[in-house]
């Protein structure tokens, strides 16, 4: 049963998977990371204050009190480096500082409530160490304010051992994806910031930290990795002090998130991995994966994929041909490719038509799909949901739909724009239209693409002004956002 912790100060300690993590609890401040690593095995309570007392920070030089740095860190602490929460009334209430905390303990996992009632907020913090040895952490900001609050920024932040200098991340492009990319960690801020709306050939993925020549076997390493897959940063921050932190988020927008009174925002999911070796840290993650009950279970099928064979070329006898070859040679799922829908006879224009096209399928898709289940051949469909073509039926009825600032189009790319999927019509009309073909035509696999960054994602319209809206969840509706709705996060 979670029990709510009352006591002034107190340290907890949380294990699981040969990984450890320390928490410092106090009913004034934000919940503090002591240990995050080896396991430390049992330790009594005693033995848990005398760490405490020994992992205590020491005077800096800067305030006369030692500087205390949360998960969520903040500049009213004396922290000088990046802080968690970044936000103001109309230039006010821009330094928060959380107190009357109270601590929900349920096992491994944490929740903290602070209130700054001069700032009129509210902070949640969730930490929770999962069975895979993965430790995970997000925030809530809410707006208990009778005024606007502009949330500028709110991430949280793990600290690393002294032990790591060297810093490794992922960066790449189209083709060359996910290249490694490795160097010392010095003073300052390694930065990784993405914008394009997805995470694509560039992104950090996870950013680690490690000791000298750490490789796949050996070597201690700490890892961050923000799970979401638009708008992000990720970063490792180092003091002259040696202070070590890494820390990521959503990246927001200026303007994108504003929050009327009782509105909330959460981060995602914050994931941290730590292990000797890279496997090791790789391994909490895969379990944790493996773990989850929507996790699949049966094999991967053998699927084959129309696209390099017909591209925009479609033929039904052709295509049924290349069914009976694929059935041969023991295929169990074929995919339908680009080019089945209303006016698609190129990449310029129809996107966002999801109808089957009547000229080239007259009968619709029935024929090969009756023909897939008679070779017991699963059926698989393309999609771009998220894209639009200036040149189809959809932008001529519904232009306020493309995601735009105020008065012009963003630059194409590949032909196409963005949907903006956080208007409610939009987005019916997207899940009515894959619906409809799903059932219709008994589609066991959806191809889903995401071919463009999103450049300029803003609201256009009387009701949006052509405020940044890069995300779906935060309401396009000039005014500000609701109770973020839940939207999966591992």
């Amino acid at each position: 049963m979670p029990k709510e912790l009352s006591t002034r100060l107190t340290h907890l300690q949380l294990r699981a998977a040969d990984t450890g993590v320390v928490l410092r609890l106090a009913a004034d401040e934000l919940p503090q990371i002591l240990h995050w690593g080896a396991d430390l095995g049992p330790v009594s309570d005693e033995q848990l204050q005398d760490f405490a007392a020994n992992a205590a920070p020491a005077l800096e030089n800067s305030v006369d009190v030692p500087v205390h740095v949360s998960v969520v860190p903040e500049h009213s602490s004396a922290w000088m480096g990046i802080p968690g929460l970044r936000g103001h009334r109309s230039g006010s209430a821009w330094t928060p500082q959380f107190r009357s905390l109270t601590h929900t303990v349920d096992g491994n996992t944490v929740s903290s409530r602070g209130i700054d009632a001069e700032s009129e907020l509210e902070l949640v913090v969730d930490s929770q160490l999962l069975d895979s040895g993965l430790l995970r952490l997000r925030a809530t900001v809410r707006n208990l304010g009778a005024s606007d609050y502009n949330l500028e920024q709110l991430v949280v932040a793990l600290p690393v051992s002294g032990s790591a200098v060297e810093i490794m991340d992922q960066a790449g492009r189209w083709s060359k994806e996910r290249t490694p990319q490795r160097r010392p960690i010095t003073v300052g801020t390694h930065l990784r910031e993405n914008r394009r709306g997805r995470t694509g050939a560039d992104a950090a993925t996870v950013l680690l930290a490690g000791e000298q020549d750490f490789g796949f076997g050996h070597g201690e390493v700490w890892g961050l990795h923000v799970g979401f897959s638009g708008n992000h940063i990720s970063y490792l921050e180092r003091t002259a002090t040696g202070k070590t932190l890494m820390g990521g988020g959503e990246l927001l927008l200026p303007g994108e998130v504003i929050l009327k009174e009782g509105d909330a925002y959460s981060t995602p999911w914050v994931y941290g991995c730590h292990g000797v070796g890279l496997d090791a840290a790789a391994r909490q993650f895969h379990n944790y994966l493996r773990s989850r009950p929507q996790h699949p279970t049966t094999p991967r099928p053998v699927t084959l994929n129309t696209w390099e064979a017909v591209y925009f070329d479609h033929d039904l006898s052709r295509l049924l041909a290349l069914a009976d070859k694929a059935a041969e040679l023991g295929v169990e799922r074929f995919v339908l490719d680009d080019g089945w829908f209303r006016g698609r006879r190129d990449d310029s224009a129809g996107l966002g038509d999801w109808f089957v096209d009547e000229d080239v399928w007259p009968e619709g898709l029935q024929p090969l799909s009756d023909h897939l289940a008679k070779l017991g051949i699963e059926f698989g469909l393309w999609f771009e949901p998220e894209m639009i073509n200036p040149r189809s039926d959809l932008a001529r009825e519904h232009p306020e739909w493309i995601l735009q600032p105020q008065g012009r189009m963003p630059l194409p790319a590949r032909h196409q724009q963005v949907l903006n999927l956080a208007i409610p019509e939009a987005f019916n009309y997207i899940r009515d239209r894959i619906s409809e073909l799903v059932s219709s035509y008994n589609i066991a696999y959806i191809k889903w693409d995401h071919n463009r960054d999103l450049v300029e994602a803003g609201s256009h319209g009387h009701r949006y002004r052509g405020r940044a809206r890069a995300d779906p969840r935060h309401l396009p509706f000039a005014g500000g956002t609701q109770e973020p709705s839940p939207r999966p996060r591992d």
